[in-house]
């Protein structure tokens, strides 16, 4: 039973990000409601959607701040404890901060989230956020430098394919890491549309990055996403129909970006279309919908992203949500089947 004390360690530091967040969360949601800091609706710009949600204008966003934050504080922490107590068996034990698996993601959601903030901010006091092309360019900067950092400082070079084996790809790993940060927020973020959708599908696909690192010996990477799954439910349970707050993209882009590291940091980048199927038909909804639209002058869905189109076509928001979120378990599920298959070398 030599695993016993890393998976308690697992749902031990879930559960502290939990209470955590749902501790601190009346703070955060009064200083959104005291300051204003609301969704804006506008009106001329999309007339289903605005149809759809202006019930909603007003709801608090940057809801995402609760997630990063509460990750980075409990990170921070413990590992400020371990620091000054070097000696100590609890403080040494619990930390799970550290260079080669946690300190990257944890610095691409913190940094990423930062970014969404400032869209967050813009687009509730400048009524628009960020542009679309400077947030592509704010992506791509992350990117590479995270394909730079994993390429020419760790020599991460290879991918694992399930059941087959691991491939040594050379130099198109940066273009492969690149497209697979970038590709996920962007998904990432098309998903935050409805109560609850967003932040369930996430949960799920951190829960089960979290079983894969942890069938891969990678037991701070492990902790990690545990930690970023008890944030989310803590964000959860005030983000359910009807949101107290909404994730907005301090959240979305955060936890997008951070999602594709830890595909790439278990050799898992495969594995990532199952976890986030839905963030996969979600981002397909919008290509598909702006293609049809620019070459054919025809639009596929009545709206995109996909649960959009469901709602314009009379399903209640929460029964959009909670299929979507059926659908994502067993994604999920299937998921782990393929990516505990072979398993594959880690990033050492």
């Amino acid at each position: 039973m030599e695993y016993l004390p890393y998976l308690t360690k697992v749902f031990l530091i879930g559960t502290i990000a939990f209470i955590l967040a749902i501790a601190w969360t009346p703070l955060l949601s009064n200083f959104l409601y005291k300051y204003k800091i609301g969704k804006n609706i506008r009106r001329g710009q999309t007339p289903l959607y605005t149809k759809l949600h202006q019930k909603k204008a007003g709801t608090p966003t940057m809801g995402g701040v609760l997630i990063w934050l509460t990750i980075l504080f409990l990170a921070v922490v413990l590992w400020l404890l371990n620091q000054l107590w070097p000696n100590s068996k609890t403080f040494s034990y619990l930390n799970f901060l550290s260079r080669p698996q946690t300190l990257l993601p944890l610095g691409a959601l913190v940094a990423s989230g930062l970014v969404g903030a400032i869209d967050d901010l813009f687009d509730v006091f400048k009524k628009g956020g960020i542009r679309f092309r400077y947030r592509l360019l704010i992506h791509l900067a992350i990117a590479i430098f995270g394909a730079w950092w994993f390429y020419y400082k760790l020599g991460w070079n290879t991918i694992h394919i399930p059941a087959v084996g691991d491939f040594t790809i050379g130099w198109w790993y940066l273009p492969l890491f690149i497209l697979v940060i970038v590709s996920t927020a962007f998904a990432v973020n098309e998903t935050d549309g409805l109560d609850g959708l967003a932040g369930g599908t996430l949960l799920m696909a951190f829960a089960s990055f979290g079983v894969i690192a942890f069938a891969k010996g990678k037991i701070d990477l492990a902790v990690f996403c545990a930690a970023v799954a008890g944030a989310l439910l803590a964000f959860l349970w005030f983000n359910v129909y009807p949101a107290r707050f909404f994730m907005g993209d301090t959240g979305a882009m955060g936890l997008g970006v951070t999602l594709g590291i830890i595909a790439m940091l278990t050799n898992s980048v495969l594995v990532l279309p199952i976890f986030g199927f839905i963030f996969v038909i979600e981002a397909l909804s919008v290509i598909i919908q702006l293609f049809s639209k620019k070459f054919f002058k025809r639009k596929i869905f009545l709206i995109s992203p996909l649960h959009h189109h469901y709602e314009a076509k009379g399903w209640p928001e929460t029964k959009v949500t909670m299929r979507f979120w059926i659908i994502s378990a067993a994604a999920c599920a299937v998921g782990l089947i393929v990516g505990l298959i072979g398993g594959g070398n880690p990033m050492k």
